[in-house]
This record gives structure tokens, sequence and C-alpha cells, in this order.
């Protein structure tokens, strides 16, 4: 799953959820990314929190009509009604991130209302020194004190239906997926986790997802800053013998 982060007036790719660079516009990315047969694809506003804005309903709608894969839409959702403004403009599912730890009630509400199908609760956690992780919201500035595996658990008894898990100190950093932290989250729930963060490899995917026991990757960097191509991971992960729609 190709990740795109929009920033103000245009897709940015950071490191560590900061140093953010631009790298074009929505839609050439989503024209590319059309042609190229993504089974999914990630968008995400990252600042709309912070700024405290709501979602961009009428960019989204441009969004959806020349996208034609399944599309998942977060940034700026507070409420259900904000769900269900993005599912009319044509999200297929919700990611929501800072109200999952501030307002878990939203998400049991989001599921009976809508299903939990289109229910994508977004996890950004952190290493601390001891090796534990931590939660942050707000686009990896406010740290909760809360664990991602308990987190993961409680989210999906509310309802979720899918976790898209970040490591925040691996983000842009194209080492490779935090395994570790993956494995500790697949291992505690029975959702679909989706693992984000340091994709730098068709291996490093491979290594994730056997490892880590990932239902699925997200990537940014290296397909923004390297030759390697969706359709081409794919091609990889069938002949490392994974499940994989070509």
């Amino acid at each position: 799953m190709p990740t795109l982060l929009f920033k103000e007036v245009g897709l940015v790719k950071g490191v560590g959820f900061n140093a953010w660079r631009r790298v074009g516009s929505v839609m050439q990315a989503v024209t590319v990314y059309n042609m190229r047969e993504v089974d999914e694809l990630v968008y995400l506003d990252v600042t709309a929190t912070t700024d405290k804005r709501p979602p961009d309903f009428e960019s989204v709608d441009e969004l959806a009509d020349e996208c034609f894969m399944p599309l998942t839409v977060g940034g700026g959702v507070r409420t259900v009604d904000d769900v269900r403004r993005l599912l009319q403009v044509g999200a297929d599912k919700i990611a929501v991130n800072t109200v999952a730890v501030d307002n878990p009630a939203v998400i049991r509400e989001m599921a009976q209302r809508f299903g939990s199908q289109c229910v994508v609760v977004s996890i950004d956690a952190q290493r601390r020194a001891d090796r534990t992780y931590e939660v942050f919201t707000h686009a990896g500035t406010v740290a909760t004190d809360r664990d991602p595996v308990s987190l993961a658990q409680e989210v999906e008894a509310l309802g979720a239906g899918e976790i898209l898990l970040t490591s925040i100190e691996r983000d842009g950093t194209m080492v490779g997926y935090d395994v570790e932290l993956t494995r500790r989250v697949s291992e505690a729930v029975s959702i679909p986790v989706i693992a984000s963060g340091g994709a730098g490899t068709y291996a490093h995917m491979a290594e994730v997802l056997r490892d880590g026991r990932a239902s699925a990757v997200a990537a940014a960097s290296m397909f923004h800053f390297t030759e390697q191509t969706p359709p081409e991971a794919k091609r990889y992960l069938r002949e490392q013998g994974f499940r994989v729609r070509l």
C-alpha cells in the first residue's frame, strides 16, 4: 500500500515524522499508482489534527474521483459525522489516530454505523530507552504513555477492522520495518495489522510479513525516492511464497 502524506499544499515525506520534503502533487501520484495497479492507497493529512482543522472534504472528493483503487483517508477526523462525510465523498476506509486515544468511543460508533471494515486505527509508536514502546498522537508530537499493544487490543474490542502501525523512529529511514513492534501488536490482536515505517527494499517487506506477522505492508519513501515499484514488490513477494494479488 503506497502512503501519501499531505501537508499544506502538496505531498511530503519526512524522516521520523520530521524534516519534511516536498515530493510532488497528489493527483500526479494518484495517476502513477492507478497505472501501477496498487492494491490500496493511503492518504493522510499529517497536520490537520495539530492545526485543529477538519478533513478537507472537497479535496478528498476530487481525489476519490481519480483514484481507481480502494482509498483510505485520515487526518483531522474527530467525529462520526466526519466519517460519514468522507465516505460520502468517496473514501472507502477512514483512518483515525488521535481520536482513538482521546475519545475511543468514536471507534465503537463508527463500527456500529458504518461497519468495522471501514475503520482503520492508525497507531504511531516509538521505542523508549528501556525497549518498551509508547504511542504518540497529533502526528507524533504528543506522548500518551500508552502501550501500542494494549491500545491495539482496546480498539479491536471497540470494533476497529484494521490497524495501521507505524514506527516513528523508522519512518523515512528505509532501513527496514520495526519487526519486533509489529510482531508484538500482530500477535496480540486478530484483526489485520499493516506495517508502516522503514521500508527500503522488497526484502524488508518480506521480513515484516514473515517475522513480524503483519498482514500487509505500507511504504512511502522507497516508492518516492528509489526506482522500486509496487508491481515489482508484489512480484517479489509472490516469489517468496506470500499470497499476493497480481
